[in-house]
This record gives structure tokens, sequence and C-alpha cells, in this order.
């Protein structure tokens, strides 16, 4: 057995906990660029907190997903700002701005230099600007990960910058600030937290450590996902969901995920269609055509044992079968208005296109099982 385990240097969660952040900040540099979004979170009181202990402050903001352009642009603006602290305030496209600036901004060249698959994938050298992330959402656990995911329109794919040194100085995990989320925006941030804590407990890369991660986040979103939609005054819900989300954040940057978000980084870089949307309607017939292919070819392949845990742990029934799990996940969805992949423009036409770059995305190499191209067109066909 062997493994690797590498994380935040801090994380602290507790809901409340944002009114601490500027003792964080404090020692860590004395101009900070503030990344946030357009919507959902106000980071008015972040700013005015940050004034309040004398570290001066510039803003970034991130209208969508991060493009090559947008993260350009913001490393220009570091640069001429001077700053030498970064703190990210949003959702999984906040955090992931924010640690690209922090990092390419003490890396010489391009953004492109060091991406995959679109890019020349040099590694990044230089440690970033010391980096703090605050998630306004219960979904992409990326204050824990090691990389951002970021679109390339010209390629119509998205791909990753990567490194452990990508990883956040702190990150901090207040649920008080999920409270605010609409219901759609709980359904899909919930829906791909639930996935990256499935798809890692499977993976060819599972280990003890992230198999905790992996138990804890099903165990967590079990209730608490329908609770949040449909009543998003429940605090409890709330908090676990967001536990949900950093569990899932913990296991993937160490064990990785697998088919599902092998096609939602694909998709999402193809149409305009939300993350967690994608990976909600892929994940039943992803689960489906694993263990069809997994009991046809290896049938003593640890993950068959490992889908009948995670179908008892979701469905709270200690007799449940796997295919219990697929039948669960496809009534959440239901429940939850999750919109199949045609409403996005997606056909049997794009099928190829979406496949070929599949079969090569990072997040496919972790799959429990390589899938044929047949059996990936049979997910997206019944994903319609």
């Amino acid at each position: 057995m062997r493994f690797e385990f590498a994380t935040a240097g801090r994380i602290l969660f507790e809901p409340g906990i944002f009114q601490e952040i500027p003792g964080m900040v404090r020692g860590l540099g004395s101009r900070a660029m503030v990344v946030s979004g357009q919507g959902g979170a106000n980071p008015e009181k972040l700013l005015s907190s940050l004034g309040a202990a004398n570290i001066s402050t510039c803003q970034f903001l991130v209208p969508g997903e991060p493009t090559v352009d947008l993260i350009t642009h913001g490393v220009e603006q570091a640069r001429a700002e001077e700053v030498d602290l970064v703190v990210g305030l949003g959702g999984g496209s906040v955090i992931d701005t924010g640690k690209a600036i922090a990092i390419l901004h003490t890396n010489p060249g391009n953004l492109t230099d060091y991406l995959e698959v679109v890019g020349k994938g040099q590694s990044l050298v230089y440690p970033p600007l010391p980096y703090i992330a605050i998630p306004t959402t219960a979904g992409t656990g990326a204050e824990v990960t090691r990389n951002s995911v970021i679109t390339s329109p010209e390629h119509k794919v998205k791909v990753s910058l990567r490194s452990p040194l990508m990883l956040p100085r702190i990150a901090v995990v207040d649920p008080e600030l999920t409270f605010s989320m609409p219901p759609a925006v709980t359904a899909s941030t919930g829906m791909d937290a639930i996935a990256q804590v499935l798809e890692p407990f499977v993976s060819i890369r599972a280990n003890a450590v992230t198999d905790g991660f992996c138990r804890t986040g099903m165990r967590s979103a079990s209730t608490a996902l329908r609770q949040a939609y449909f009543h998003g005054e429940d605090h409890a819900a709330r908090e676990a969901m967001a536990l949900t989300s950093l569990m899932g954040g913990l296991a993937l940057a160490n064990a990785g995920l697998g088919v599902v978000h092998g096609f939602a980084s694909v998709i999402g870089g193809m149409f305009s269609a939300p993350h967690g949307e994608i990976c909600a309607r892929l994940m039943g017939p992803v689960t489906e055509t694993n263990l069809r292919a997994l009991r046809e070819r290896t049938p003593d392949q640890p993950a068959l044992a490992r889908y009948s845990e995670a179908a008892q742990i979701l469905t709270q029934d200690a007799n449940a079968t796997p295919e219990d799990g697929v039948l669960w996940i496809q009534e959440l969805c239901i429940d939850l208005y999750i919109p199949r992949l045609s409403a996005f423009g997606i056909t049997p036409e794009t099928f190829g296109e979406i496949i070929d770059k599949t079969l090569v995305a990072s997040s496919t190499k972790a799959n429990p099982i390589q899938l044929t191209r047949d059996e990936l067109a049979e997910i997206l066909k019944k994903s319609l």
C-alpha cells in the first residue's frame, strides 16, 4: 500500500468563523487582492474588515467560469497593484481563479505554458502568494484542492492548472455563507459534492485516508441535500452539505475522480451548462455502466464492494445493493429538477467529439475501469 495525502496549510470549519478572517490574514501580507463573484457573496464586509485591520485591498471580479483570458487579466492586475496576498470569496469558479492568480503571480511565462492538455504542461516552480480560500457554496471543495479548472474557449474544453504548490495557505469554511444559496444553486452544487465523495471512493487511487472523507461526506449528504433544497433555512442541513463539500475536496485532491468528471470537464467546455447539473445527470448512468463493466471484465475488483457500501450509506439501508444506489441518485435528480443533457444542446451528433476529449481527460484516468467508446456513448444516450 502506498499513497500520498496533501491539503491546505490550515482548514477552519465553523459557523460564523468568517468574522475571524482579519486575524488570520494579519502577518501574511499587507496588500490583498480580493477575488469575488458578481452575484451571491457580497465582499463588502470582507473588504471593510480587512481595511480595519490595516490591510489595503483591491478587487478582482469573476463574472462566470474562469477562462484563460480572465486569469491572464487577473495576474496582470495583481502585478500592477503589487499585491502580496490573495483572498478568494465565492464559489468554485472564484476560488479557482484566486488560486491561479496567486501561483502565476510568482511564476514566469504565460498561463498556457503550464496548462494540461491544451498547453505545454510545464511544472510550476515557485511558491504562490499566500492564498486564503473562503467558499460560499457547498459543492466544489476547491478550497482544499491543488488545481484550478479553467475554460479554453479556443479549444472548447475545460483543463487544469495543477501543482501541489497551489494548495491554499488557509481554507475557511463557514456554513453560514451558504445560507443564502437559492434552491437551483443548492441542487447543482450539492450534486457535485455527492459526485465528489462517490467517485474518489471507487477510484483506482482510493486509499485509507480518503475513504474516511468519502464515507463522512456521503453520510452527511444522504438526507441533507433534499432538506437544504426544500428548506434552505435549515442550518443543520446547510452545515452538513458544507461538510460534504469539504470532504469531497479532500478526497478528490488525493484520490482522483472518474468518468463523471471526465465527461463534465469536456461538456462544460463545449456547452453552456452548470457543472453540477452535468455531474448529477451523468452520475446514475456512469455508475450503471461501471458496475456492468466491472462484473463482466474484472469481477474481483474492490470497486464493486465499494459501490455496495456507498449505496448503503446514501440510502441509509444496510441491505441496499449498488442498483439501489443508482435508483437513489436517479430519484434525487427528479426531486431536485435536474435537467437532462439535451436541455443544453447536446445531441448524438456531438457524442464523437465529447468522447474523444473525455478519453484523455485527467479525471477519466482514475475511473475504476477503462470504459469503451460504445460504453461512453451509452452513458451519454441515457443522459439525454
